[in-house]
């Protein structure tokens, strides 16, 4: 049964397409979906009058593809996940994951039926995924999967010598004001190492 696609059939083609299909795909879901009307000649005669429209339609949808593309290439996003000892999953980072990984990390919502994963991620670390985006339009995403320790952020070490120093600074002036206090007639000695560590 010859059909026309009114919007984008993921490996039939896309709006205005004529495909062929087998009579009950058309009738149980491509109708009843809104994916296709018959082909028959008025709606053919009305198809060559919108081409022209779809045509303008199809450029946008294309450039919109090629730009989210552009934002997706090569970007890297992060998994959380339980790892074992020798970096296998407890479980494993399906295309779900994938796409709520973008959406947190990058902020580009994609379906995760767009997520071409072929088998779910069971292994810690950086695993290339495709995202069909349109039609023939793909992006590559690295995905980092790891556990929460994996993705700690290490204490920044200027932060951590400011506050030894505000430390050692402190107790300085501590002894200082010890020492002050002291009578003069007293003799004391007050020995202040260098904490070598």
């Amino acid at each position: 049964m010859k059909v026309i696609l009114l919007k984008e059939l993921r490996g039939k083609g896309g709006e205005g397409d004529v495909i062929e299909v087998a009579p009950g795909f058309a009738n149980n879901y491509l109708f009843t979906q809104g994916y296709a009307i018959k082909a028959t000649k008025g709606n053919l005669r009305q198809l060559e009058e919108r081409r022209n429209n779809i045509a303008k339609r199809e450029e946008v949808r294309i450039a919109d593809a090629n730009k989210l593309a552009e934002s997706l290439n090569d970007k890297t996003v992060k998994v959380i996940a339980q790892v074992g000892d020798e970096g296998q999953l407890f479980g494993s980072v399906t295309a779900p994951n994938v796409a709520d990984a973008i959406m947190n990390d990058l902020g580009i919502e994609v379906d995760r039926r767009r997520v071409e994963l072929g088998k779910p991620i069971k292994t810690a670390g950086l695993h290339t995924v495709g995202i069909s985006i349109y039609r023939d339009i793909k992006a590559k995403v690295n995905v980092l999967v790891g556990s929460e320790a994996d993705f700690a952020e290490p204490a920044n070490e200027e932060a951590v010598a400011q506050e030894a120093a505000e430390e050692a600074a402190e107790t300085v002036a501590e002894v200082v004001e010890l020492i002050e206090e002291v009578d003069p007639e007293d003799s004391v000695v007050v020995v202040v190492e260098e904490n070598a560590e």
